[in-house]
């Protein structure tokens, strides 16, 4: 093959995965939006570490609601990123953890928070009071 032929061969597969990026658009925003809810990523990155509770969450999570807490765990379970599961007895135990497709989330979580130590800053919490004049 010519060497314009492989520059026009090129050329045509980077068409053909641009058209493929664009049809996979709305899936990768549905990701995004699911992931990036308030709390869902504190969430999902806490089950990482294996199967919580829900008062284990609560205690993990600072700030976090029981309202909220439950809201985005029936969103996840919904999505098939996590599972429930109860244990019988008195009292009854309900545990939450990671499916299959929620425990493929650790590469992205690992490259945000990469990503997050390197170019977001915090505002550093002074201990001292303003002096008044």
């Amino acid at each position: 093959m010519s060497t314009h032929a492989q520059s026009n061969q090129a050329d045509h597969d980077h068409d053909d995965h641009a058209s493929t990026d664009a049809e996979l658009c709305p899936r990768f925003h549905k990701a995004v939006e699911l992931v990036g809810r308030r709390w869902t990523g504190a969430i999902v990155r806490v089950l990482l570490t294996g199967p919580h509770r829900f008062n284990e969450l609560l205690q993990a999570i600072p700030g976090l609601s029981d309202r909220l807490l439950t809201e985005r765990l029936r969103e996840l379970e919904n999505e098939g990123l996590i599972t429930r599961e109860v244990q019988p007895g008195s009292p009854v135990r309900v545990s939450y953890q990671l499916s299959c497709a929620g425990a493929e989330l650790q590469g992205a979580m690992d490259a945000l928070g990469h990503w997050a130590e390197r170019w977001i800053k915090l505002e550093e919490k002074s201990d001292e009071r303003p002096v008044r004049g």
